[in-house]
């Protein structure tokens, strides 16, 4: 039987997605790597995470960024409107995302992605 494929959304820039790639390398795990800033994940993997995660859009984004108010999003958008932005300033994109085997975490402590391993 194969190993179930384990892939992680990640920013090279971001020391959380670095100290979670590193946990799942020392775990053995060499995982495929979506830098997602150049890779931007379809509305479609969007939703397969989200589901994945138990979360709506809502959840997974960076309200911090610059980007959250250039695309006018707000506590009211919609899911489309936040897919939309998320798809458009994938900064939005809270990271990183582990998803391995039908099940994601968010790499935010990095322990958390030990659930799904």
């Amino acid at each position: 039987m194969d190993d179930p494929k384990t892939v992680i959304y990640y920013n090279p820039r971001c020391s959380k997605c670095r100290m979670t790639l590193k946990l799942l390398q020392e775990r053995g795990e060499e995982p495929e790597i979506i830098e997602y800033l150049q890779t931007t994940p379809s509305r479609a993997e969007l939703r397969e995470v989200l589901s994945l995660l138990g979360m709506h859009a809502g959840q997974l984004l960076r309200k911090k960024e610059s980007a959250y108010r250039d695309a006018g999003l707000d506590d009211a958008s919609s899911e489309d409107e936040i897919l939309d932005a998320m798809m458009e300033h994938p900064v939005l994109i809270e990271r990183p995302i582990v998803v391995r085997d039908g099940k994601a975490a968010i790499g935010r402590p990095p322990e958390n992605v030990l659930d799904i391993l």
